[in-house]
């Protein structure tokens, strides 16, 4: 599945559609270069849970667990851009048959972890504007409002029987 997400809006909401799929159990992992919206679906996929705290950039820690304010399973937002490998995921010791987990930078990181994920890749136009700024609207010198908000491509890959027939309606 692939869609055009035009805002950073739209990809918070992006996220949010997808907690309406999630379960314990479940691993999402995400993939873009920096600034593409990783971040920004991830947090709309936790206010859509009701996770308790904010969900960040995981830029100071490998892994965070947010938990939820109602019973539900856990969200463990993983940042694996410094890890070298699935053993060094395997070594957070985070239990991903109780929790949902989104691995931001995840490529070639879940041999072996699972047999059912879901992949999603964020393609971002490259211009003149630097990675934060081109999706967060950030005001440059000489530009205006949300100028530089550019249109990113979301291509969603269900892996193993789990995501057969995923629906983002």
């Amino acid at each position: 599945m692939q869609l055009r997400i035009d805002s950073p809006e739209q990809m918070a909401e992006l996220g949010a559609r997808l907690a309406m799929k999630v379960r314990a159990g479940d691993l999402i992992a995400l993939n873009g270069e920096l600034g593409a919206g990783k971040t920004t679906m991830t947090r709309g996929l936790g206010e859509r849970l009701g996770v308790r705290g904010a969900v960040t950039s995981p830029t100071f820690v490998l892994a965070r667990t947010h938990e939820r304010l109602d019973s539900g399973p856990p969200l463990v937002h993983v940042d694996a851009y410094r890890l070298g490998g699935p053993a060094e995921l395997d070594d957070l010791d985070i239990d991903f048959d109780a929790s949902i987990v989104v691995v931001e930078w995840a490529a070639g990181m879940l041999d072996g972890v699972t047999e059912d994920w879901l992949e999603i890749s964020i393609e971002r136009p490259t211009g003149a504007a630097s990675p934060r700024e081109a999706f967060s609207g950030a005001a440059s010198p000489g530009v205006e409002g949300d100028e530089l908000v550019e249109p990113r491509i979301v291509t969603i890959t269900g892996h193993g029987a789990r995501w057969l027939d995923l629906k983002l309606d």
